[in-house]
């Protein structure tokens, strides 16, 4: 029985297992697949709690430094201190326009605006929106990583109060943990309170009831849809969606925030449609002056805080920072008693204005800035950092022709030029200030002495392309619309601050190297440990050849071109001038001499500092005149001669890429001036190694070479000439001197006065309007007398301003009211640019020194003044008065004076500048347009 129950058992247990079907065994695998799902399971379950517990211990890793909440810091911004380059406390910055609302003074619009763009969920979720988190992970991966953030309001009052702005997955970590406690210890309504309190609302406004005030000029209950919009949008960017500076950007953020209170129901499809027809420009307040009160180097400082702002997402006025600048205080200090007494400069006016950029010219970092004069208030205009709008004239020359050239084509310091009469390529003329003609001349001269024609020949075969990239590496960038005029090779283009032409200067005297001129060395965060640092890096801008050749140029400027006045004996320095010009319109609306100009600039440089100047009024209609024309490099040569008067200047020390070479004066191309070669006929120029010519000049013959030995011996006083200066009513004696030895002169005056000297001019002043006055120079070698000359001079009748302006710049027939002085490219306009000169001289009465034109006076003018040295051109007086020297002296200088103002005298005929010179050449009156000079 037994035995069949077992039997029973088992027969049962094999029918159970067998399957229903025929398919026999089948049973085995179906066992298999089900262990093997388990398996799978248990192992991803076991990853997951793996994972979970991985993730919780990072997380609470990451958490673990979160700071402590802090009530204090959850209502108030903290200040930040600034200290100088030696690590001096400097001041303070901190929150000063803010205006606290209490939650339940928020109007529900303005509430509605605010959450529907910024937390829809916030009384729903605590601290963390998980949902939103979700739907951001899945647009970023849809729509690009960054598209969509997830931070509520409650992590934005953490992240303003207490983290630092970096991205890491630590910070997000530490703001989601903190978030969360914050909203277990607060209520929605105080986080709330909180936020639309401490939110930065740019131009240092926190807060939404002081932004409401200072964009509105309204209450917040009397805000409108559109308002409370634009408010509500403002916090993801503040400055690129600040109204007063950005309307387009701000209307296109707020209607963001229009379609996002729709979306959410806060608002009507139709009330939406309604509010973006609105246009932000005119819904705003008239914008504010800022009253605030001036604090100690005020113009530093805000340049300060600006490029903090630049260097991420930090805030100068809450985030209790510590900046750490590159101001030198003594230049900051001495800068500032420069522009702001009368102690060092005679200024013209109280509403003189100047703009001044320092810095040191091995690292770029600025050592004192003058944002002008006299300004009261903090956070002012800066015109230092924000002239945009005015020209740079002639000081662009180095930048945009003459280093580009260097650097692209392998000139040399000789390359010639031919300073005659010429156009642009549209037929529009350009011509020198004063209209004169030097005819060929070297690279060297045309800069020296700034000619504008010979600038624009070297800009065309420069090409535009390399010359704004060459441009682009030290710095600049023009716009779009101005980067393909040819009169940009002058000046006549606008956009470049004196700081960015510091720092573009800086790489000339740095070897060819540009390093972005920065006010900041680095910040260290409120924590107390985290240190930015300022990214600026070196850049190879050009090469050490193209600095040197262009620094050794722009010695000469200073040592005896239209940059004299900024020169300061014993310091190795090289500067270029630069003034720009009214068009003839503006001359005739406003009243405007001939001889006056809107800017005048001076930008200079030694070893160890770089110093970039504008100066002129805020109001155009306002002119500098021929002496406040001379402010600039005043104010350079006071400001280099205080901060060099400690420290050690350097020389430029040549590289050896550049070879100087003696040549013969006149060669085309240059040969190098053989033994026989007396010194009179020689220049010494500068060439890229390689690139030096290789043929020797040697057609001297003996009894040539005796001669000019002997007169080499004897010493002989050449080119002597005087000219008159209206603006300083002064008379300038100038010569050369051909001999052995080292010469000393004394300079007599049929006055009685006398002038010793050993430079090769002299400047007699209290010059009377219709007299004549003579001079006799004498050359002294070892104790000897070796030659003696006489020139005589007789000064025009008072200089009056001219009955028709038809002496500088005539409008093409094309368009003759046209009111740009930049672009003869797209319209044959006015140039109106580059540099005036005192051409007018001075109609019917002769040359008035400068201004002769080519015409020298017209009736009258001829005796003796119709011409006289600088303005004849060869012509002597227009009628009858080619008597005296209007017509000998004229013509022998070919138009000597830049028509600067200033008594600069280039090289003579027959010298390396003025081969061949047409000498008595006399615009059109179509090419009396575009004027220039320093």
């Amino acid at each position: 029985m037994s035995d069949e129950y077992n039997s029973r058992i088992e027969r049962r247990k094999k029918k159970k297992r067998t399957p229903k079907n025929t398919a026999g065994g089948a049973k085995k695998p179906t066992k298999k697949k089900s262990s093997l799902a388990k398996k799978i399971f248990l192992t991803l379950a076991a990853v997951f709690l793996l994972t979970l517990a991985g993730g919780l211990g990072a997380f609470a890793f990451m958490v673990k430094d979160a700071p402590k909440l802090d009530e204090g810091l959850l209502r108030d911004p903290i200040s930040s201190k600034i200290y100088d380059m030696n690590g001096d406390f400097i001041t303070s910055v901190g929150s000063e326009k803010r205006d606290y609302v209490k939650y339940e003074d928020i109007p529900p619009l303005v509430r509605d605006a605010i959450l529907a763009t910024e937390d829809a969920r916030f009384f729903k979720h605590h601290g963390v929106d998980v949902i939103r988190i979700g739907g951001a992970a899945i647009k970023n991966v849809t729509n690009g990583f960054g598209s969509e953030g997830a931070s509520t309001i409650t992590q934005q009052v953490v992240k303003m109060s207490f983290l630092k702005p970096e991205k890491t997955l630590k910070r997000k970590a530490q703001e989601a943990w903190l978030a969360y406690q914050l909203d277990k210890e607060y209520s929605k309504e105080e986080i709330f309170e909180m936020y639309v309190n401490k939110v930065y609302m740019s131009d240092r406004i926190f807060g939404i009831k002081e932004a409401a005030s200072y964009y509105f000029d309204k209450e917040l209950d009397e805000l409108t849809l559109p308002e409370a919009a634009l408010l509500a949008g403002m916090p993801q960017s503040p400055n690129n969606y600040n109204p007063f500076n950005h309307p387009d950007r701000a209307e296109k953020r707020r209607n963001v925030v229009l379609s996002l209170m729709e979306q959410h129901h806060k608002i009507t499809s139709a009330e939406m449609t309604a509010a973006k027809q609105k246009p932000v420009s005119k819904q705003l307040a008239e914008e504010k002056p800022d009253t605030g009160n001036a604090k100690k180097f005020n113009a530093y400082i805000d340049m300060v805080v600006e490029e903090v702002q630049e260097m991420g997402d930090y805030n100068p006025y809450s985030d209790g920072l510590k900046i750490y600048t590159t101001l030198d205080p003594d230049a900051q200090t001495y800068m500032e008693k420069l522009l702001n007494t009368d102690e060092i400069i005679n200024y013209p006016s109280e509403n003189f204005q100047a703009g001044i950029s320092l810095i040191d010219t091995q690292t770029g970092e600025v050592r004192a800035i003058g944002g002008g004069r006299n300004q009261k208030v903090e956070r002012g205009f800066n015109y230092a950092v924000d002239l945009k709008q005015r020209q740079p004239g002639s000081v662009i020359k180095p930048l945009i022709d003459y280093g580009p050239a260097i650097e692209y084509l392998k000139w040399s310091t000789y390359q010639q030029l031919d300073d005659r009469p010429d156009t642009y390529s549209n037929g529009t003329p350009i011509r020198n200030a004063g209209g004169s003609y030097m005819g060929p001349l070297s690279m060297r001269t045309a800069l020296v002495y700034s000619r504008n024609i010979p600038a624009l020949q070297t800009y065309k075969k420069v090409g535009h392309e390399k010359a704004n990239e060459f441009l682009n590496n030290v710095g600049i960038e023009l716009s779009k619309e101005q980067s393909e005029n040819e009169s940009n090779s002058i000046g006549a283009m606008s956009g470049i601050s004196p700081l960015d032409l510091s720092g573009a200067y800086a790489a000339f005297g740095n070897g060819g190297t540009y390093i972005k001129p920065h006010a900041v060395k680095k910040i260290v965060l409120a924590d107390g440990d985290t240190e930015v640092r300022n990214d600026i890096k070196p850049k190879k801008a050009m090469s050490d050849y193209t600095a040197y050749m262009i620094t050794d140029m722009l010695k000469d400027v200073v040592d005896e071109g239209t940059g004299r006045r900024a020169n300061i004996p014993g310091l190795p320095l090289a500067g270029k001038t630069g003034t720009t010009n009214y068009t003839a319109k503006e001359k005739r609306e406003w009243n405007i001499p001939s001889s006056a100009s809107p800017d005048s600039w001076f930008v200079g440089y030694t070893t160890n500092y770089t110093a970039a100047i504008w100066t002129g009024y805020e109001d155009k209609k306002e002119y500098l005149s021929k002496n406040s024309q001379n402010i600039s490099k005043e104010l350079f040569k006071n400001l280099m001669d205080e901060v060099s008067s400690k420290k050690e200047t350097k020389n430029f020390k040549k590289p050896n890429s550049v070879v100087e070479l003696p040549i013969k004066k006149g060669t085309n191309p240059a040969q190098i001036a053989g033994k026989g070669t007396p010194d009179s006929e020689k220049v010494y120029e500068l060439f890229i190694k390689g690139e030096e010519p290789k043929k020797v000049f040697n057609d001297f013959k003996e009894e040539d070479k005796e001669k000019d030995k002997k007169e080499e011996t004897e010493g002989k006083i050449e080119n002597l000439s005087a000219s008159y200066d209206a603006g300083s009513q002064s008379i300038s004696v100038s010569w050369s001197f051909g001999g052995k030895g080292s010469p000393s002169f004394t300079v007599s005056s049929s006055t009685g006065e006398s002038r010793s000297t050993g430079g090769s001019s002299a400047s007699f002043g209290g010059a009377e309007p219709g007299k004549s006055y003579s001079f006799t120079v004498t050359a002294t070698v070892d104790g000897k007398t070796v030659d003696t000359a006489s020139t005589s001079i007789t000064v025009p009748g008072g200089e009056q301003p001219p009955a028709e302006d038809n002496s500088e710049e005539t409008p093409p027939p094309t368009e003759p009211d046209d009111t740009t002085p930049t672009n003869p490219d797209n319209n044959g306009g006015q140039n109106g640019n580059g540099d005036n000169g005192n051409d007018n001289g001075g109609n019917g009465n002769g040359g008035n020194n400068n201004g002769g034109n080519g015409n020298g006076g017209n009736g009258n003018g001829g005796n003796n003044t119709g011409g006289n040295n600088t303005g004849g051109n060869g012509t002597g007086g227009n009628g009858n008065g080619g008597n005296g020297n209007g017509g000998n002296t004229g013509g022998n200088t070919g138009g000597t004076t830049p028509g600067t103002g200033e008594t600069t005298t280039p090289p003579p005929s027959g010298g390396n500048t003025q081969q061949n010179s047409p000498g008595a050449q006399t615009p059109s009156e179509n090419q009396k347009q575009s004027t220039g000079g320093e």
